[in-house]
C-alpha cells in the first residue's frame, strides 16, 4: 500500500470511468497525490450519474467498466479509497433483494404490517438496510472487503453512517473484517467532538467550516446582521429559523417515519424531539445499555417531553426499537431541515451555510483553529481535510469570495443598496420579483461565481428557490414564479448600468477571494490529517450546489499547467493553486514524518492576526496572516531555513517580522536546514 499524502477525488460517470481514470493516473501521480478517492463504485441502477443507488453490491459496476478495467485501474501507480454506500440500495426490479419478497423482508427495514420501509432521506426509490444482520452485512460487503483484502483497496469512505441502526457496531464489523483505514460522512455540529469509533475519522467537512470562520471577520457581525435583517424584514436568529425548519420536515416530508415511531410509543412531543435535538443523533445503545454523557446531554438540551427523554436515556426500558429508529430519523431530518431548508432562507453571509457549519458562528480565532488541529493530531491524524467535496453547497473558491466581504461590510452594503436601486426597474418588469431575501442571494451568488454563464445561474437559482421552500418548493412548483426570478438574474448578466457597477466590485472581491483560498488552502495542505483534492480543483474553481460541482473538468488545461510548472515556469495567478498543492505535496512525500502520526502539532506566537504552527518537532513551519497582521511578529523561528515556495534559504532572527518572511505570496511555507 502506498503511504497515505494526499486523496484526489473523483465523481466517476460513464464518461469518466474507470479506463478514463486510468489515463489520469501519470497526470495526478506528477500533482503528488498518493491515493484515489472514487465515488461508488459498485454496480448502480441503469442510467446512474452518480453510483449512490447501488442495486447489485456484489460487482464492480459495468457501467464505469467492469472488474478487469478496476483491476487495471488499480494497479496503474496509485491507491485507491473507496466511497462505500451500507446504508441503503436502489429499489426496483434490477435489485433481486428487494424483487425477491423473502429477502426484501430479510435485507430491508420494512414494516410488515404497512408495507412502509425507512428510506434514505425522502428518497422513495432508495430503501434502507438492516446492516445489524449479520447476513446483510456479509453480503453486502462481500465483494469490498475482497478488493480490501487483495490489497486493490487501501480504504473505504462509508457513506450516511448515521442511518444505520448501530453504527459502532458497523464499523467494528468492518475493522475486524480487514479494513484499516476507514473515513465516515459523519457531520459533526461545530464544538461537538466525534465519538470513539474504529475509524481515521470523518471526510472533513468540520475543517472546512473551522478553515472557512478562520478567514470571516468577527468584527464585521453586527453590519452585516444590520444588513441582512433589513433586507430580509426577520431578525430571528439562524436557531429559531432552523429550528421552524426541522419541524416542518418532521411534521411533513417525514410525517410517516414519524407515524412508525407514534406506532411504537404514543407519547406527545416526538416531531418536537426530532426537530430540537441538539445535534444530528444520539448513540445510546439498547442492546448493550450504554449511554454516554453525550447522549445525556442532547436529550436534555432538546427539551423534549420527560416521558420521551426517559425512553430515549434507557431510564424506561422495553423501548428499544423505538429508541434505535428515533435515532435513525433525526440525520435525515436535521439535514433537510437545517443544510437543504434554512440554508436558503438564512442568507446573512453565505460563506457560512456550508454542510456540517453553523451560519449562526461568525468567525473563529486563531486560537480555536490551533485547538481543533491539535484534537485532530492527536485524535485522528488522518482524518480528511476538504475545502470542496461533490455535496457541499459551494466550492471552496466561491466560498473564499463570499467571506471576504466581511472584511469589506460597509462597501458591501452600500453596493447592496446602489443595486436595489439601479434595478428596480428590472424588478418591476419582473413582476416584483425576487423578493429581497432572494436578490440578496443573487447578488452574493453573483459575487462568489462571477463571471457565471446565464444558464448556470438559472439552474442553481431554481434549485435554490425550491430548497427554500418559501415561494415555490419541489412538491408544489410555482414555474411561473421562478422564471421571473430567475429572469431578473439573468436580465443582471447583462444590465449595462448594473454591470458598470458590479463589475469593478466583484473583480476586487475576486482578488481578495483568491488571497483568502490560497491561504486556506495551504492550511488544508500542512495542519493534522489528509489534504484531499476535488476534482478539476487544483485550478480556480467556481462553482455553486450540485450539480454545478460535478462539471466536466478540462484535464488537458491541468495537464498543460503542471507540465509547464515542473518544467520550472514561474507560477501566474491562474496557477498558484497548483503550484502550492505540487510543492506542499512534495514536501509531504520528502519528509512523510513530518506529517502523519508522528508529526505532530506545535503553535508558534505570532500574535492573534497570523495562524503560524510547526511540524515534525519543528522541521516544518507555516506562517498564514489572517488579518491585521502589518506590524506582527512572528517567534521560535531563529535559524537557517528552506523556503518551499520561493525555493531559497532565509536565515531568520528572533522575533521576525511577518510582512518580511511572507513575502510576495502573502504566506510561507518552511523546511529547516
Amino acid at each position: 500500500m502506498p503511504d497515505l499524502l494526499a486523496t484526489y477525488r473523483l465523481q466517476l460517470t460513464p464518461e469518466l470511468n474507470f479506463a478514463a481514470v486510468r489515463e489520469l493516473v501519470p497526470y495526478l501521480r506528477d500533482l503528488g497525490v498518493s491515493h484515489l478517492y472514487l465515488s461508488p463504485s459498485l454496480q448502480a441502477r441503469s442510467g446512474s450519474t452518480h453510483g449512490y443507488d447501488v442495486v447489485d453490491p456484489t460487482k464492480i459496476s459495468d457501467n464505469l467498466g467492469g472488474e478487469a478495467a478496476f483491476r487495471e485501474l488499480a494497479g496503474a501507480g496509485l491507491g485507491i479509497v473507496l466511497d462505500i454506500v451500507p446504508n441503503h440500495m436502489g429499489t426496483g426490479d434490477e435489485n433481486r433483494w428487494w424483487s425477491d419478497p423473502e429477502l426484501k423482508a430479510r435485507f430491508f427495514d420494512v414494516d410488515p404490517e404497512t408495507g412502509h420501509y425507512r428510506r434514505f432521506f425522502d428518497i422513495d426509490d432508495l430503501a434502507a438496510l438492516r446492516q445489524e444482520d449479520d447476513e446483510v452485512f456479509r453480503v453486502t460487503h462481500e465483494k469490498v472487503l475482497a478488493l480490501v483484502e487483495e490489497g486493490l483497496v487501501d480504504g473505504l469512505r462509508v457513506d450516511h453512517p448515521d442511518g444505520l441502526a448501530d453504527p459502532a457496531g458497523y464499523l467494528r464489523k468492518l475493522r475486524d473484517a480487514g479494513a484499516r483505514h476507514v473515513w465516515v460522512e459523519k457531520i459533526l455540529h461545530p464544538g461537538e467532538p466525534m465519538r470513539d469509533w474504529p475509524v481515521d475519522g470523518t471526510v472533513g467537512y468540520e475543517f472546512l467550516n473551522d478553515v472557512q470562520a478562520l478567514f470571516v471577520d468577527p468584527a464585521a457581525e453586527a453590519q452585516l446582521t444590520e444588513l441582512w435583517s433589513e433586507l430580509d424584514g426577520d431578525a430571528r436568529p439562524f436557531e429559531e429559523v432552523a429550528l421552524e425548519a426541522q419541524i416542518e420536515q418532521a411534521t411533513t416530508t417525514f410525517a410517516r417515519e414519524v407515524a412508525r415511531l407514534r406506532n411504537l410509543l404514543d407519547v406527545p412531543g416526538i416531531a418536537d424531539a426530532l426537530a430540537a435535538l441538539p445535534i444530528y443523533r444520539t448513540y445510546v445503545e439498547p442492546w448493550s445499555g450504554r449511554v454516554e454523557p453525550a447522549d445525556r446531554a442532547a436529550i436534555a438540551a432538546a427539551g423534549v417531553d420527560e416521558a420521551l427523554a426517559r425512553v430515549l436515556a434507557l431510564e424506561e426500558r422495553g423501548h428499544d426499537e423505538f429508541v434505535t429508529r428515533f435515532q435513525q430519523t433525526s440525520p435525515p431530518i436535521t439535514a433537510k431541515g437545517v443544510e437543504d431548508t434554512a440554508f436558503y432562507r438564512y442568507n446573512r453571509l453565505l460563506a457560512l451555510n456550508e454542510v456540517g457549519g453553523d451560519p449562526a458562528r461568525f468567525g473563529i480565532g486563531v486560537d480555536e483553529f490551533h485547538a481543533a488541529n491539535e484534537e485532530r493530531a492527536t485524535r485522528f491524524p488522518y482524518g480528511l481535510l476538504v475545502t470542496q467535496t461533490h455535496d457541499t453547497k459551494r466550492s471552496g473558491d466561491t466560498r473564499a469570495r463570499i467571506g471576504v466581504l466581511s472584511e469589506l461590510p460597509e462597501d458591501w452594503r452600500h453596493a447592496v443598496h446602489r443595486w436595489r436601486e439601479i434595478t428596480a426597474d428590472l424588478r418591476a418588469r419582473h413582476g416584483d420579483a425576487p423578493d429581497a431575501n432572494e436578490e440578496y442571494l443573487i447578488y452574493q451568488t453573483l459575487v462568489g461565481a462571477h463571471p457565471i454563464s446565464a444558464e448556470r445561474l438559472g439552474e442553481y437559482l431554481e434549485k435554490a428557490l425550491r430548497e427554500a421552500k418559501r415561494n415555490t418548493t419541489w412538491v408544489d412548483q410555482d414555474h411561473d414564479y421562478e422564471g421571473r426570478v430567475i429572469g431578473f438574474a439573468r436580465a443582471l448578466l447583462t444590465h449595462e448600468a448594473f454591470q458598470a457597477d458590479f463589475a469593478p466590485f466583484a473583480e476586487r472581491v475576486a482578488e481578495l477571494g483568491r488571497r483568502s483560498a490560497l491561504r486556506q488552502l495551504l492550511l488544508k495542505l500542512t495542519v493534522p490529517g489528509l489534504p484531499d483534492v476535488y476534482q478539476g480543483d487544483e485550478l480556480e474553481a467556481l462553482a455553486l450546489v450540485d450539480p454545478d460541482t460535478r462539471r466536466p473538468v478540462d484535464w488537458a488545461a491541468r495537464r498543460e499547467a503542471l507540465d509547464a510548472l515542473r518544467g520550472g515556469a514561474a507560477p501566474s495567478p491562474e496557477t498558484m493553486k497548483m503550484f502550492l498543492i505540487l510543492r506542499a505535496l512534495e514536501l509531504r512525500a520528502r519528509r512523510p514524518e513530518c506529517f502523519d502520526e508522528r508529526g505532530g502539532y506545535g503553535r508558534l506566537d505570532a500574535g492573534p492576526g497570523v495562524c503560524a504552527f510547526t511540524r515534525g518537532d519543528g522541521a516544518i513551519a507555516v506562517v498564514v496572516p489572517v488579518r491585521d497582521w502589518t506590524h506582527a511578529t512572528v517567534a521560535g523561528l531563529e535559524g537557517t531555513w528552506h523556503d518551499v515556495l520561493a525555493g531559497a534559504d532565509v536565515t531568520l532572527e528572533p522575533d521576525a517580522p511577518v510582512a518580511r518572511l511572507v513575502g510576495e505570496h502573502g504566506f510561507v511555507l518552511l523546511e529547516r536546514r
